[in-house]
């Protein structure tokens, strides 16, 4: 047996962020691919099999169109991971590698229980050759420990492993897949490999312009993936290094990005300051990258790139510290309003949002804190703060940007934090509003009327420097934008 020239069946272990829309955008495009998408949780594939399209557990702008398209006609999504396996000619692994909180690597390296436990469950499944893909973002040589995996099981069978990393942004991930600047394929330098290389690179040929298709050894492009989230993470943190010299020398940090941005060698992208990156990829990967030049005994690299995440830490400290020195060196119970909880717009995710670090930082301090965001829902915001109490990351912080107290109960949290349907109620007698998330709605509300219902003075601590702040002022508010030189 060998593998087919046309792959007529797919399937997808994972039905996250990264595996659903994938595989969705996948079928709407390859409509004589048959894509089966697995995942475990059976509330998850529920979600994603909802008539209503805006029931979707991944929010992402353009997917319940794209999933509206191919649902029922070569798309489907179940709990029958065995099944799916047996099936499919090419099985993508699409799930979560979060950092790891225990034994060794704690805190930095990526925890790869769920891909190994993929591999067994294929090498024991498998009843023919099966092409693997790795979707899900991993450290290098992660494919060699999944193909030693699957060669020590006694079966007649034969498999390649291919690195296929992703390269989307939350909230223009269709965007991201349909319009690729690039697909990126590693493989194994051996003809079984270059067959399954050319079968992946055909299914994206169907949309994607073949010079846009790379092909790499499987080392190269599992560290392409880290690399290009650690620049993208660097810009960030490099921007917002110079914000807070801003603030101290009355210079105005995006009328700095802007002028060098112009320079064609630097580019506008990536250069615009905030209260810190958040998101499922960017810590995560710079992290895994400082654990493999420690364990590669490459300090000095290490050290650079966890600069980054340093920075990135420091950035929502400064930013939390900002609010309670302004309000008068306290903000014990006092109402301060959080716009927005994802880590950033058009998405529901909020892994490693800065809105969950400033809100621990000032419930430390007993403010009560009043949430308002659009997509994420009070059973998520109260998790992700429960989860910090007992989870806090031990390296790339700066000494004090972690409360030294005791980790918060459940009860307290709940007593402290509430979240709100609508921002009027959220905003209503507060002492200050603090922007976390820079949905579009927050620069069309009546500010006027919300200055209004607050109170005096009444802050806007903006940490995505959305708003005008010449028209803050103008009304009442006190403004405090990142960056913006008082």
């Amino acid at each position: 047996m060998s593998f087919p020239s046309k792959i007529t069946h797919i399937a997808c272990i994972g039905a996250g962020y990264v595996g659903g829309p994938t595989m969705a955008v996948i079928a709407q495009q390859c409509p004589h691919i048959k894509v089966n998408v697995v995942d475990i949780n059976p509330q998850r594939i529920a979600a994603w099999n909802d008539e209503d399209l805006l029931k979707l557990p991944v929010y992402e702008p353009g997917l319940p169109e794209v999933v509206a398209e191919a649902r029922g006609r070569n798309l489907f999504f179940s709990t029958d991971v065995e099944g799916a396996i047996r099936e499919a000619q090419m099985i993508f692994i699409s799930v979560n590698t979060p950092t790891k909180t225990y034994g060794v690597g704690k805190g930095m390296a990526a925890d790869l229980k769920f891909v190994e436990l993929c591999a067994r469950q294929i090498a024991e499944t498998a009843n023919s050759d099966k092409i693997i893909v790795e979707k899900s973002t991993l450290p290098v040589r992660t494919a060699e420990s999944i193909r030693r995996i699957l060669e020590a099981y006694d079966t007649p069978y034969r498999f390649r492993v291919l690195s296929n990393p992703e390269f989307l942004a939350e909230g223009t991930a269709i965007t991201d897949l349909l319009e690729a600047d690039r697909v990126l394929i590693g493989s194994e330098d051996d003809e079984l490999g270059k067959v399954a290389e050319q079968a992946l690179a055909d299914i994206y040929a169907h949309w994607i312009p073949r010079e846009r298709i790379l092909t790499t050894r499987l080392w190269s492009s599992e560290l392409s993936k880290l690399t290009a989230n650690a620049f993208l993470a660097q810009r960030v943190s490099s921007i917002n290094a110079i914000s807070a010299l801003c603030e101290r020398t009355g210079a105005d940090v995006d009328e700095v990005a802007r002028a060098i941005g112009m320079d064609s060698r630097i580019g506008p992208k990536f250069l615009k300051s905030s209260v810190g990156f958040g998101g499922s990829c960017f810590q995560k990967d710079i992290l895994n990258l400082v654990y493999l030049c420690r364990h590669f005994n490459l300090p000095e690299v290490a050290d650079y790139w966890e600069q980054v995440v340093k920075l990135n830490d420091y950035q929502k400290h400064r930013f939390a510290k900002q609010i309670i020195d302004t309000l008068f060196n306290t903000v014990s119970g006092k109402k301060i309003a959080f716009l927005g909880w994802a880590f950033k717009k058009d998405t529901n995710d909020t892994r490693e949002s800065a809105a969950i670090y400033v809100a621990d930082e000032l419930l430390h301090d007993r403010a009560e804190i009043h949430v308002y965001d659009p997509r994420v829902t009070a059973e998520q915001i109260y998790a992700d703060l429960e989860y910090l109490q007992h989870h806090r990351r031990p390296v790339a912080g700066s000494p004090d940007s972690c409360p030294s107290s005791e980790p918060l109960t459940p009860e307290e949290i709940r007593e402290l934090v509430k979240v709100h349907p609508h921002p009027t109620a959220a905003t209503d007698k507060a002492h200050a509003i603090a922007i976390l998330t820079e949905w579009d709605e927050f620069k069309t509300y009546d500010w006027s009327t919300i200055y209004n219902h607050m109170l005096k003075p009444a802050f806007v601590f903006d940490g995505r420097n959305i708003l005008d702040q010449n028209m803050m002022k103008e009304i009442g508010f006190v403004y405090r934008g990142i960056g913006k030189g008082v």
